[in-house]
């Protein structure tokens, strides 16, 4: 069960210090992520060359790794920031965008898993499931299961990689392997948003980068993120508002707000 009291201290503490957030990410969602933190109260920053990634994670309170367009350089670039995380006990967020799609991008999965150790993987169904092995395909970056379907992959997963992995979809699940969390908000508009998975990944590492229990910082980023997409879509008449509305709501957004709309 989440404790509110903690979830708000959480959102005030990340309003308070402005945590900045290192986003290596894809090409495609770097202004929806970017606003997504700015709207939270975190500071976003999208430093990809080689040259300055490790000094960049030096300097941040969480990283995210996102390989939604992916490329070789980038993946060298996660690798270096990673490195420089774990040295500094830096949290470090993994989206596998569009797991099961290709072989490469399975490989590169593994690979980032592997040498990047992360502390939370978020993913939807699909991806979730095939960076664990089950037999499933994913519709390029979209999810062709439901986040139920993936619940015991999940697990699994959590287990073998000791993180923390959050399956994201029409209902919501924290795992670490044993206990689980579940949260109900959000809204099916949401799906039909380009980088709405991607900003909750980079909301989940705001938490993160000022509470050091991952469980609870995947926690506390997914029910303010599907709080603020609930409300916002209430009014919405499309993806193109909801997607101004969802920013709106996330800047808004009180602990009166979270306990009312708890799920």
């Amino acid at each position: 069960m989440i404790n509110i009291d903690l979830l708000k201290k959480d959102l005030e503490l990340i309003r308070k210090k402005s945590p900045l957030i290192h986003n290596i990410t894809n090409l495609v969602v770097m202004n929806n992520t970017a606003n997504g933190l700015l709207a939270i109260g975190a500071s976003p920053v999208m430093a990809h060359s080689l040259h300055e990634v490790a000094d960049m994670t030096k300097i941040s309170s969480a990283l995210v790794l996102n390989i939604g367009t992916l490329d070789t350089n980038q993946i060298q670039a996660m690798e270096k920031s990673a490195q420089m995380a774990k040295q500094l006990n830096i949290p470090i967020v993994f989206d596998p965008v569009g797991a099961g799609a290709t072989p490469y991008r399975d490989e590169c999965c593994k690979y980032i898993i592997e040498k990047c150790s992360p502390t939370i993987i978020r993913g939807n169904a699909s991806e979730i499931m095939a960076i664990q092995n089950t037999q499933t395909q994913t519709k390029g970056v979209d999810s062709t299961f439901k986040s139920a379907d993936a619940l015991n992959a999940a697990k699994l997963l959590a287990k073998e990689t000791k993180t923390i992995v959050v399956v994201s979809g029409n209902i919501d699940y924290i795992t670490d392997g044993q206990k689980v969390e579940k949260v109900t908000n959000g809204h099916p508009m949401m799906e039909k948003v380009t980088g709405m998975g991607c900003t909750a990944t980079a909301i989940i590492a705001s938490f993160a980068a000022i509470n050091s229990n991952p469980f609870l910082a995947a926690a506390h980023g997914m029910v303010v993120m599907g709080i603020a997409g609930e409300i916002a879509a209430g009014y919405s008449k499309g993806n193109g508002s909801l997607q101004m509305n969802f920013l709106d709501e996330l800047y808004q957004l009180t602990g009166k707000t979270i306990q009312k709309n708890i799920k």
